[in-house]
């Protein structure tokens, strides 16, 4: 028993209407490639950004500093 061919397979593609906004010429693939290769680069030289610090962190930096500024005043 032979069947036809399943809907979902058919082989022909619906339109998109947004397919025509996901091509992008050569020229701009290829610039999109060395921007974002340049921002690799550029990325690679700078040091990482330091962590948040948490609310602990926090309270025990500000202790400290308010402990050492007592300290001075004592001085």
């Amino acid at each position: 028993m032979a069947s036809g061919p399943a809907f979902g397979q058919s082989g022909e593609r619906r339109h998109d209407p947004r397919a025509k906004q996901r091509n992008m010429k050569d020229e701009d693939r290829q610039r999109m490639r060395d921007d974002v290769r340049d921002a690799y680069r550029e990325r690679q030289g700078r040091p990482d950004r330091p962590r948040q610090m948490s609310p602990e962190e926090r309270d025990k930096l500000r202790r400290d500093v308010e402990d050492a500024n007592r300290q001075l005043r004592r001085r």
